[in-house]
């Protein structure tokens, strides 16, 4: 991945980031919206700072984009393919930094399970799967009915916080599904670190090697599911 990024200046310069730009950017998916949604902010979303009032967590309160970067990609180890994030944010809040992956759902699932991915061949799935469950504080065996996608996002959240030297670090679900769909699994995986899973909302996971780490679930405008 280039060291240097050129600004967006409307959300249809996000299409050429995308894994798989042709297969991604429909109107009514998550890329589409997610990109239509936060370019016209040019901040947080609406939405999404209610849901930082509404958390009662102090650090949220005020927070500041400091730099955001579309389609995101953190190197992992164990084979070639990094974690590529919808949106790393680094904001600000409290005068401290926070390191955000924004992950961009609309009525898509988060993927395979981990113990369907472990199935699959590649020699570097059981070292990288160590290494997210070392970096996280989880064990394997526990993770295997989670879904890969939301494991290997907040361990970016995590890396580029360490990479910043951020004291906090959120992974982000920013859901457009009418029904909230896939909260369960959300639920599921916030279950691992003993948390119990709000809508619109942030909650604290844990302290992870001195950086706090928080998840969130903001339900999107609908009205950007027809751009």
């Amino acid at each position: 991945m280039s060291k240097f990024m050129t600004p967006a200046e409307n959300p249809e310069q996000w299409k050429q980031l995308l894994a798989e730009p042709d297969k991604q950017w429909k109107t009514g998916y998550s890329a589409k919206s997610l990109a239509y949604c936060w370019q016209e902010a040019n901040d947080f979303p609406y939405e999404v700072k209610k849901a930082f009032r509404s958390s009662g967590i102090n650090l949220f309160n005020n927070a500041e984009i400091v730099v955001a970067f579309p389609e995101y990609k953190v190197p992992l180890p164990g084979g070639h393919r990094a974690s590529q994030s919808d949106i790393f944010i680094l904001a600000k809040g409290n005068e401290q930094l926070i390191s955000i992956m924004v992950e961009g759902k609309v009525n898509e699932p988060f993927g395979e399970t981990v113990i369907e991915w472990k199935a699959k061949e590649g020699k570097g799935r059981k070292p990288r799967l160590r290494y997210l469950c070392d970096l996280l504080g989880l064990n394997n065996n526990d993770v295997e009915p989670i879904r890969y996608q939301l494991l290997h996002r907040t361990a970016s959240a995590l890396i580029e916080a360490k990479k910043f030297n951020a004291p906090n670090a959120l992974m982000l679900v920013h859901s457009f599904s009418k029904d909230n769909m896939w909260f369960d699994d959300y639920c599921k995986f916030l279950a691992l670190f003993d948390v119990k899973g709000v809508a619109d909302s942030l909650v604290f996971g844990k302290n992870i090697d001195t950086i706090d780490l928080y998840f969130g679930w903001v339900k999107g405008n609908s009205k950007y599911l027809e751009v």
